[in-house]
């Protein structure tokens, strides 16, 4: 038979509406759907981040300092290279009467912007403010309580606010900011008394380059020519990494939940062809009477299945480039994605890639096994199962390599994704060892003496019971049930639970060290029980660390030690005579109060781990030019949570005291204490200290977390849809077993209500069985994804995951006994003549 002739045949037989093929529609749809949608919103973003760097950035390569000025030499170094621009960040407090924010202020030069332009809120595009005005986030006005035209205060200075910024070109390469930004001309920090030796600034210059020169080559000369400077470079292929990191790992994530959903479709793919086969078991051995070979029918039906998968996928991807528009306005204040429909032919073809070698993986096994029998055979197929067909296997193995190849081809993270496939793979044979396990002890329980009970147990082990694929089915719904509820409650937990219990009021920052103590007398008058802490602040870069006789330079390195964040340009350094609170020395030994023998430095035992230092090495750090070095004494674990001052590195005082710096602080004031005078006369008198509400950054954790969680749960419950499809494949797949079976009881006399009884037990048994390797597996799952893909905190609500377990198991039986309705309706004549 030729192909065409089988299409004619195939065409005239299927459905318009695709009968009996709607589970596999379905379980494409959901997840060929998911797979374009992530991939088309991810490649949206990777493209902006890699076409607009140099406006993202606001250059072609950006030097960071902290505490002080570029040299004049190394300006001129710059200068070399292209067009410069210079200013300053640093964290200030603005006011307006009895109004105080904390802010960003950013302090720029004529020269800004390099590239792309600011707009304001009224449609002016324009540079650097006039000395004595400011461009103001919408959230300083709201926050001062003030107008356009209206006066505020920064320091010791008076500033009009002449607009509000309704687009920052290099906003997103600033990173996470702690207050609104506000932009000034780059003289005002030190005009207000911001800049002065100790104070905690950083200095941020961009240089826009001559065309075809390379950005990677001007850092590597830089370094070469200024080893000692403490810069910390970013260039315009990666002009934010931390967004680009959090979207390729979100974007990894989401990639292979969405790869497990449409695995877990495959299963209900699978059912859902075998039903629909077992439905068409007459027409074929009709064809086979009429002289069909197994090819011919392999031909027709394989064609009604592509021809279905087709049709799914499509939709599938048409869903996922109609779903992407509204997932980038969602994320539009976050990330650099337009508004707007997104054509992402890469994804869409890997999408639909996955969606087709699925299909083929799940639907071989069935469509072969109908082929291959005489038509006797299939005409007796309902009394008598057809045996399975060997020569399937290669087309499975087949599939499974193409998904495993495009998987690791594709992966950011090819470790991460054949970990994934590993266990994806374990967990099918999980789920199949039990589903052997439970049919054979069901065949060994004594029976009860329940008619009803009886029966459903009989059925869990019979010949031709369903119970391997319900097995699977249930398996992975309940799980899917649980490893949302557990990465829903495990971020919700890290949200509530640790920060805000153990978080200080106020951080305050750049105290003068010659006023402590009027710093602390303010504090106590106005709160007498507040608890007070002051910490050292410094910054640093390490330009080199190990044995004394064998350092390793951070310069010579050609890339950080995966985990060794803390070599990576400049960081916080602080000293002290005793333990910092929320630290634990775990190994070596802390010296002692007024330390004056040999400088040392306690390291975070995990950077140490990361970077190969040990107790005895010996770390070289670059503060203000000076070169600083001191032998490792101890290194300590650290409680992150604690949301106080937690340095990496501590020294001993005779390593940094003789250092221009300032302190920074924590306030903890008693609960219900009134927290709007306090900050006034902090501010009024220390105008050059910052003062951060830390409520504030705990609105932004949440805000983050939750578009985080938001994530995660859309990815999850898309995982969910397809474990309740694959329980419909299975309930379709054993239909027409399930009506003989059926009609027999009630030839026999049984009535409907036992009949719904026994269906009810039996799927209440398995599901039972199932239910403590579903919150097993689903805690594992959501442990993986929470602690070493999100690196947050395990802590899990275990109450709300239990009784989403056990919503789970009432949307199982729900399901089962709406499985079970449409068989009390059989017609025992019509059906037993149909055998």
């Amino acid at each position: 038979m030729r192909w065409s002739t089988a299409w004619r045949i195939a065409r005239r037989d299927l459905n318009a509406r695709f009968k009996g093929l709607r589970l596999l529609l379905v379980c494409l749809f959901l997840g060929t759907g998911a797979l374009a949608a992530i991939g088309t919103l991810t490649g949206a973003i990777e493209g902006e981040l890699a076409d607009r760097g140099q406006v993202l950035l606001g250059g072609d390569l950006e030097i960071e300092v902290w505490q002080r000025d570029l040299l004049p030499e190394e300006k001129a170094a710059l200068a070399e290279y292209g067009r410069i621009s210079g200013g300053t960040r640093l964290q200030a407090m603005a006011t307006a009467g009895d109004n105080a924010a904390p802010v960003e202020l950013k302090a720029v030069d004529d020269a800004w912007p390099l590239y792309g332009t600011l707009t304001l809120a009224d449609g002016r595009t324009v540079g650097a403010p006039a000395p004595g005005e400011a461009w103001l986030a919408q959230g300083a006005i709201d926050r001062l309580g003030i107008e356009i035209g209206e006066r505020f205060r920064i320091g010791t200075q008076e500033l009009t606010a002449a607009g509000v910024i309704a687009d920052e070109p290099d906003r997103l390469s600033e990173g996470f900011q702690l207050g609104p930004t506000v932009i000034v001309d780059v003289a005002l920090p030190h005009r207000a008394g911001l800049i002065a030796p100790g104070a905690m600034y950083q200095s941020k210059y961009r240089v826009a380059f001559e065309p075809d020169r390379d950005p990677e080559a001007v850092e590597e000369a830089l370094t070469e020519r200024f080893p000692e400077a403490g810069f910390d470079f970013r260039t315009r292929d990666r002009a934010s990494p931390g967004a680009d990191r959090f979207v390729g790992r979100m974007g990894e994530f989401l990639t292979l939940v969405g790869l497990a959903a449409l695995v877990i479709a495959g299963i209900g793919i699978g059912g859902g062809v075998t039903s629909y086969l077992e439905a068409r078991r007459t027409s074929i051995a009709t064809l086979k009477v009429l002289g069909a070979t197994s090819g011919d029918i392999a031909r027709i039906y394989a064609l009604q299945i592509a021809a279905a998968a087709v049709v799914g996928s499509v939709l599938g991807l048409a869903a996922g480039l109609l779903v992407t528009p509204l997932l980038s306005a969602a994320l539009q204040d976050l990330l650099p994605v337009e508004g707007g429909f997104v054509f992402a032919p890469g994804a869409l073809l890997l999408a639909a890639g996955y969606g087709l070698l699925v299909a083929l993986v799940f639907a071989a096994t069935p469509l072969l096994r109908a082929r291959r029998f005489p038509a006797m055979a299939l005409m007796r197929a309902r009394v008598a199962p057809l045996m399975r067909d060997r020569t399937a296997l290669g087309w499975v193995l087949g599939g499974l390599a193409g998904i495993v190849a495009l998987v690791l081809l594709t992966s950011r993270q090819p470790d991460l994704a054949a970990l994934f496939l590993l266990g994806a793979a374990a967990t099918l044979g999980l789920l199949a060892l039990l589903g052997h396990g439970i049919r054979y002890a069901a065949a060994r329980l004594p029976r009860p003496a329940s008619p009803l009970l009886r029966n459903a147990i009989a059925n869990l082990h019979r010949p031709g019971s369903s119970t391997g694929a319900l097995v699977t089915a249930l398996g992975f719904g309940l799980s899917a049930f649980v490893l949302l509820a557990g990465i829903q409650t495990a971020i919700g937990g890290n949200i509530e639970r640790r920060v805000p219990q153990q978080a200080p009021d106020y951080f305050v920052l750049d105290i003068p060290r010659d006023r402590v103590a009027a710093f602390e007398t303010l504090i106590r008058d106005d709160q007498p029980d507040a608890e007070i802490r002051t910490v050292p602040a410094l910054r640093g870069a390490v330009l080199a660390y190990g044995p004394r006789d064998a350092m390793t330079r951070v310069a010579d390195l050609e890339e950080i030690p995966d985990g060794a964040w803390g070599l990576r340009g400049e960081r916080g350094l602080t000293y002290a005579d005793r333990v910092p609170p929320g630290n634990a020395v775990v190994e070596g030994e802390w010296w002692g109060p007024m330390w004056a023998g040999e400088p040392l430095v306690s390291v975070d035992e995990e950077l140490a781990a990361a970077a190969g230092i040990e107790v005895g090495d010996y770390i070289t750090v670059g503060v203000l030019g000076v070169e600083r070095t001191a032998r490792v004494a101890n290194l300590r674990r650290i409680d992150w949570e604690s949301m106080g001052f937690n340095y990496v590195f501590v020294f001993s005082p005779n390593v940094l005291a003789d250092a221009p710096h300032n302190l920074a602080a924590t306030i903890d004031l008693p609960e219900g204490a009134p927290t709007g005078p306090l900050l006034r006369r902090l501010v009024r008198e220390f105008p050059s200290s910052s003062v951060i509400e830390v409520g504030q950054i705990l609105t932004e954790a949440r805000t983050i977390l939750g578009q985080v969680g938001l994530a995660t749960f859309a990815a999850a419950s898309v995982a969910v849809l397809a474990g309740l499809a694959v329980l419909i494949g299975a309930i379709a797949a054993a239909r027409a077993a399930r009506t003989y079976d059926t009609v027999i009881l009630r030839v026999l006399g049984a009535s409907r209500r036992q009949v719904l009884v026994m269906q009810l037990a039996e799927y209440g048994l398995l599901a039972s069985a199932l239910a403590a390797v579903a919150f097993a597996l689903g805690s594992a799952l959501a442990w993986l994804v929470i602690t070493q893909l999100f690196e947050f905190d395990w802590l899990p609500d275990w109450s709300a995951m239990l009784a989403v377990l056990g919503a789970g198991l009432a949307v199982v039986l729900i399901f089962a006994l709406a499985g079970s309705l449409p068989l009390l309706r059989a017609k025992p004549a019509q059906a037993l003549r149909a055998l």
